[in-house]
């Protein structure tokens, strides 16, 4: 086990990029959603890409205080309607319906890292385990998928929350819900300002780059595989 958490009583990871990874490579541009569209979206440029996403998140976030699947699926229903006015798509109701609900409901587009299953599992006889996500209501579901659910002592999701981080309400709710002193736990993650989030309240950061995208220069104590945590 690594020294860091040998003090420590409560271990809080992310989800994405921590514990999985999307089957397609990407979270909203889902398998089915490139199915649909793999033509047409050959057509458009990079940037008119990223600015039909861009328009499509800002959406995302103007509401996220989301209470159940069905109103995740309405909520990516106007995303994927975003995203195909903006790209010119075309897509038509049922299909945007098709690819919202397969977004939420279709656990297949989760593929967990190697070992996440086992690391959890060892950890939860030394700690209390949580998770602090930005994510919708099907995390529950995903999170059974890749069989860590049993593990969990706790989470924090930040659709029930209402806001993302690195917004510190999220880390106060796992704090309070945990009922351990900050400088006792550790959260892991894969994007440096939500570890700074966390940091800022006390919490011991990691950073984690299983995801190359996240192999950034940092202060904090760096991880590629979670298996590093048990070695």
């Amino acid at each position: 086990m690594l020294d860091i958490l040998r003090d420590k009583k409560v271990i809080f990871f992310d989800v994405g990029y921590t514990l999985d990874k999307p089957a397609s490579g990407d979270w909203m541009f889902t398998n089915r959603f490139l199915e649909l569209t793999g033509g047409k979206l050959k057509q458009r440029t990079e940037t008119e890409i990223q600015q039909a996403r861009d328009a499509g998140l800002h959406y995302l976030a103007q509401d996220h205080l989301i209470q159940s699947v069905e109103a995740e699926i309405q909520n990516f229903f106007d995303y994927y309607s975003i995203v195909s006015d903006k790209l010119g798509l075309g897509l038509s109701e049922e299909e945007r319906n098709q690819i919202a609900r397969d977004r939420a409901c279709n656990m297949k587009n989760y593929i967990p890292y190697p070992g996440t299953a086992e690391v959890l599992s060892t950890l939860s006889k030394t700690h209390q385990l949580g998770i602090i996500s930005d994510t919708w209501p099907s995390i529950e579901a995903q999170l059974e998928y890749i069989g860590v659910s049993q593990y969990l002592s706790f989470t924090t999701f930040s659709c029930f929350v209402g806001v993302f981080k690195p917004d510190k309400r999220i880390y106060l709710d796992a704090l309070i819900k945990c009922g351990v002193p900050a400088d006792e736990t550790v959260f892991i993650d894969d994007v440096v300002r939500n570890l700074d989030g966390a940091a800022a309240l006390g919490i011991t950061p990691i950073l984690i780059a299983a995801n190359p995208g996240a192999d950034v220069e940092t202060n904090y104590l760096k991880i590629h595989d979670l298996r590093e945590l048990i070695r």
